[in-house]
């Protein structure tokens, strides 16, 4: 009866039997009992065609069961996790999940349809791969492809193992392992490799990585796909090894430098009767060991500038791009990042991204509006001159710490555009945060976009949302909420978080190079939120997610609170006075050790984690220590010692807290305090240089520090709450 009623269902519809075919009964099964594990059983599922060619599902009760209806994996995984927040009051995110299920699992008492009005959902910048995910195993790629498809990601951005494919594809082209150990970065660089701005920095890369991401690129893949996915490939920008030139002397190679205090890198010119060879090849190597859904990334400028403004230059160089796809896949699709045009507004005028874009047929390219929620580029270009195109958000950058966002953007603006009438081809929406895993709040209100066409109230929302996460209903935490929506989650012009000056190479200013701590609200309108959680310890019990939030509303108050300490320490300094120098320099000091022990108790702030998920890519001491370093470093000094970018991907993390920045203050503070007792003028050019080399060497120390969260959150933010509410 079963396959008659679906037989049936395809015939009305009009669709063929292949399309079914995207409803994978085993990864589907499986995807289930990973979620809700021994209460599979309690719920089955059946195909849905799908509405008007967008993604659909259905959920219903028969026969005692909760059956989830779907086009795709996606859409069945969509359905559950609708049930669970909506019947169960549940929650499943990257920072803490509550998925209590009742032992008699909810009613559907009236069937419920929902169609998405998006085409694609997308998801993934190219930095995440670095900021969050580098060290990521299988295990936890398989949690985040679940979430994905819970979440309505059909989209996702695949640059996994990207390094073996090339590795392929030039040694058949004459090059040698050492000139290639030239052109690889280590692994927490592969996303400025292959957006072509570096070469070579944190390598030389290990062939185990290759081989072992290699395999690891198919899995993820496969999962993708099982779940109805389509995951978008890398494709040839142009960036090509340095001995590329000397090798190939005839072709028409372009230096340029990214200007962030690395070497110059070489870019082949679109015109190079190579260009098309070497593209043309990738894709088939790449085809051959990874499949395709033909839609393939490539950003030849990213935050580079072309080398002519012209807009024939552009035009040709745009075809020649698509060529190079199209020759290996004649349905290839362009996935093209927008953010160039945003960041380098001063050279993209009209003219140059009209003359960009209009080169290669509307069918055959998308633009990622990447920075939608802040910056929207589609608004001033004629919605990409009739391309289809993608709405994201990008919010975070570096992967840096804080609670920030604006909440009434994602909020409004997506429905918004959806029925501006100047938005054309408007086909999708996704999240492109450079750095996941934080600010979870922030990130489902987005998400709960895909599903539906109308604007979200996001007072209503929040109160869902902490019912939901806490697994309770509490009128002081909903309170709380609505303190955090108009503080830290009020928006701002800021890109990013805001950051605590404890993470600044430490400094009299109130700022400093790569650290901005400028809030866009009252820091002391934060307080009382903090105040409603402590009060409301004793009403809740705590779930993973309300210890994580009341550990990182606990960091922020108290990473705010550094900056007026700091400045305490500056006026001190310059006021000569001694006695007050000591006090407040020692109560930073102490301070900087509370913030570390508060966040050691969650596993989502310990850089012993970070590192010791690196080490594990390893199998020899020596690859062990290549990750090593290539962590730590890019977390810190992003760079070597005199590096420009240092502090972009700072972290406020139990070890780095206390392992690097308080140490570097510590230094600092004895610098001034000397001079202060001496009565001579303190040696800050004396002192820089010794706190790179200080950095230097802790990029390359191997100090141990803590994998495991240790201690109780709870009680570990009660003990500080009684410490620094007064002093706040």
């Amino acid at each position: 009866m079963q396959l008659k009623r679906i037989i049936v269902a395809l015939l009305v519809s009009g669709l063929s039997i292949p399309a079914m075919a995207q409803l994978n009964k085993t990864a589907t099964e499986a995807f289930l009992k990973r979620i809700v594990k021994d209460r599979a059983a309690a719920f089955t599922f059946e195909y849905l065609a799908a509405d008007s060619g967008r993604d659909v599902f259905e959920i219903e009760s028969k026969a005692g069961r909760i059956v989830l209806r779907g086009n795709n994996g996606v859409s069945i995984a969509s359905a559950l996790n609708y049930y669970l927040k909506n019947y169960c009051n549940s929650i499943i995110t990257w920072n803490g999940s509550n998925l209590q299920l009742p032992a008699k699992l909810p009613a559907v008492t009236q069937k419920e349809h929902h169609a998405t009005p998006y085409k694609y959902r997308y998801y993934i910048n190219y930095c995440t791969f670095n900021y969050s995910m580098c060290w990521w195993n299988w295990e936890r790629w398989q949690q985040e492809i679940d979430w994905m498809a819970m979440n309505g990601i059909n989209m996702p951005l695949a640059l996994t193992g990207e390094e073996a494919i090339w590795q392929e594809v030039y040694k058949e082209m004459g090059f040698t392992d050492a000139e290639l150990d030239k052109f690889f970065s280590g692994p927490a660089y592969f996303s400025w490799l292959w957006m072509g701005n570096i070469d070579a920095w944190g390598g030389p890369l290990p062939k185990y990585w290759k081989d072992s991401h290699k395999a690891l690129q198919q899995k993820i893949l496969a999962a993708e796909r099982n779940m109805g996915m389509m995951p978008v490939l890398p494709a040839f920008t142009g960036h090509v090894p340095p001995a590329f030139k000397d090798k190939f002397p005839g072709e028409t190679v372009k230096k340029t430098n990214w200007d962030a205090g690395f070497p110059d890198v070489y870019i082949l010119d679109p015109g190079s009767p190579m260009f098309d060879k070497i593209g043309k090849r990738f894709i088939e190597v790449q085809t051959k060991a990874f499949g395709t859904d033909h839609f393939y990334s490539a950003d030849t400028f990213n935050e580079n500038v072309p080398p002519s403004n012209d807009s024939s230059f552009l035009d040709a160089m745009s075809k020649k791009v698509f060529a190079s796809m199209a020759s290996a896949d004649p349905k290839a699709v362009w996935v093209m990042q927008g953010w160039m045009f945003h960041y380098n507004a001063s050279y993209w005028h009209p003219t140059q991204i009209s003359a960009l874009l209009k080169a290669v047929p509307d069918d055959n390219m998308i633009i990622l509006d990447l920075y939608s929620e802040s910056h929207p580029v589609w608004y001033n270009t004629e919605a990409y001159y009739g391309k289809p195109w993608i709405w994201n958000m990008l919010h975070n950058f570096g992967g840096n710490t804080g609670m920030w966002g604006g909440m009434d953007s994602v909020a409004h603006n997506p429905a918004a555009a959806l029925h501006h009438p100047g938005s054309k081809q408007l086909a999708g929406i996704g999240l492109t945060p450079e750095g996941i895993e934080q600010n979870p709040a922030l990130y489902h209100l987005m998400l709960d976009n895909v599903w539906r066409d109308q604007p979200l109230n996001v007072d209503e929302w929040l109160k869902t949302y902490a019912g939901r996460r806490y697994n309770t209903h509490n009128e002081q935490i909903d309170q709380a909420w609505q303190i955090l929506y108009h503080t830290v989650y009020s928006g701002g012009p800021t890109e990013g978080a805001p950051e605590s000056i404890i993470v600044a190479r430490p400094t009299l200013d109130i700022a400093a190079e790569r650290v901005k701590t400028k809030l866009n609200y009252d820091p002391a309108k934060l307080i009382p939120a903090w105040d409603l959680f402590v009060k409301a310890i004793p009403q809740v019990k705590p779930t993973a997610g309300f210890r994580y939030d009341l550990v990182d509303l606990t960091r922020q108050v108290l990473g705010n609170y550094a900056s007026p300490l700091q400045q305490k320490v500056a006026t001190a300094y310059q006021q000569k006075d001694l006695a007050a120098f000591q006090q407040y320099s020692k109560q930073f000091l102490a301070l900087l050790d509370d913030m570390d022990t508060l966040l050691g108790t969650q596993e989502g702030f310990l850089l012993g984690k970070w590192v010791s998920d690196a080490r594990s890519n390893g199998i020899t001491e020596a690859e062990r220590n290549l990750y090593e370093l290539n962590a730590k470093d890019l977390v810190t000094l992003w760079g070597d010692k005199d590096s420009p970018l240092h502090e972009y991907s700072n972290r406020q993390w139990n070890g780095l807290i206390k392992g690097f920045y308080k140490p570097r203050w510590a230094q600092f503070f004895k610098l001034l305090e000397s001079s202060l007792q001496s009565g001579k003028t303190a040696d800050l050019a004396a002192f820089e240089t010794q706190v790179r080399a200080f950095e230097w060497k802790w990029v390359n120390s191997h100090d141990k520090y803590a994998a495991v969260p240790k201690g109780d959150a709870v009680k570990t933010v009660v003990r500080l709450y009684g410490k620094y509410r007064k002093m706040i």
